[in-house]
């Protein structure tokens, strides 16, 4: 089955909700308003790839998170695989969080 356009949008609304499930264990704001999510990829057989950082690259959960949000988004409805690619650039900051995220850490 092809994805089409206006499904891949739902689709890619459905696995931010998803991400938005997943938190730092040492920050309690979710990883999607932290910021820590760089892009959303669906292919037209619709697989996911999601390409995310982390906090630092020495995060203690470096090997468990990436594990966690590949496993949220196979869950999905209508998704036929995911896989998380860890990037480092740019390099993740405070500047990078959701006016939301800043607020509920009273970063202002």
């Amino acid at each position: 089955m092809v994805t089409t356009g206006f499904n891949k949008l739902l689709l890619e609304a459905k696995a931010v909700e998803q991400l938005r499930s997943v938190f730092d264990p040492e920050i309690p704001v979710n990883i999607y308003d932290l910021g820590l999510v760089y892009g959303i990829l669906i292919d037209d057989d619709s697989k996911v790839v999601v390409k995310m950082t982390l906090t630092s690259p020495t995060c203690p959960v470096a090997g468990t998170l990436p594990i966690e949000v590949e496993n949220k988004i196979k869950e999905l409805e209508g998704i036929t695989d995911a896989v998380v690619e860890l990037v480092w650039d740019p390099p993740w900051g405070p500047d990078m969080m959701s006016e939301e995220a800043k607020l509920s850490l009273n970063l202002f």
